[in-house]
């Protein structure tokens, strides 16, 4: 059996097994992860951390370039997307820097649509890629639209409040924090109008932000409709 049967074939034992295990590492490797950033960890168990993830992520590194040396399309390979987060996967801990991506690992679990062969769900991939595709100018508009409205809404809210609130509303940046959590109907409540004017402004925005949240949940349901009715048609 050669290494390109066992690397990127899932119909064999030895194929799934390669797979399977390279995903129990993944899940490994991101529990890991998680537990590094509880506060007082002992030396010990910080050890046992660093350890696991050296051995982890040279086992990746072995499979990527295990995967890179079976691939036919090589340079496809490095770019396409699970190339890009097979790479991530490595990446953070050979080169040092201030942004930890380990976390990124998470999306190589994507591979188990293709190792349990779930075609349905693939499918449903597709419709969504279709979906984007068929909304992409309403979606960059919606996008545009947004953030139009995020500088307006912090302007206005520095007009009415900066001189009540100066330390809250110092300047239009700071205000769009507060336009950020208003719009999104989020509504955190560290920062809030106190004038009338400024109040009243705020209802006029979280009813604007009503239809930011609905809007883009509307064009993607009817983008989906229309991807499942030409594949059902094709």
């Amino acid at each position: 059996m050669d290494i390109k049967s066992i690397v990127e074939k899932t119909e064999t034992v030895a194929g799934r097994t390669f797979d399977y295990f390279i995903q129990v590492l993944i899940v490994i490797s991101i529990i890991t992860f998680s537990i590094e950033t509880l506060p007082n960890l002992d030396v010990t168990t910080k050890r046992y951390l660093d350890t696991a993830e050296a051995v982890i992520v040279s086992i990746f590194l072995i499979e990527y370039i295990l995967r890179l040396y079976v691939s036919d399309r090589k340079i496809k390979y490095i770019f396409s997307f699970y190339g890009l987060i097979d790479f991530l996967a490595i990446v953070p801990f050979l080169i040092s820097s201030g942004i930890d991506l380990r976390s990124l690992r998470i999306f190589r679990l994507l591979r188990l649509f293709r190792l349990l062969k779930l075609i349905r769900y693939n499918k449903a991939i597709r419709r969504f890629s279709r979906a984007f595709v068929i909304a992409k100018e309403e979606i960059v508009l919606f996008g545009v639209v947004t953030i139009m409205l995020l500088y307006l809404s912090a302007v206005g809210i520095y007009y009415f409040e900066s001189s009540t609130q100066p330390e809250a509303f110092k300047s239009i940046f700071h205000s769009l924090w507060w336009a950020v959590a208003t719009l999104t109907t989020v509504g955190y409540g560290d920062v809030y109008p106190i004038t009338i004017g400024g109040r009243i402004f705020t209802f006029i925005i979280l009813m604007i932000g009503l239809g930011i949240v609905a809007v883009p949940a509307g064009l993607l349901a009817s983008a989906l409709s229309k991807a499942r009715l030409e594949e059902e048609e094709s």
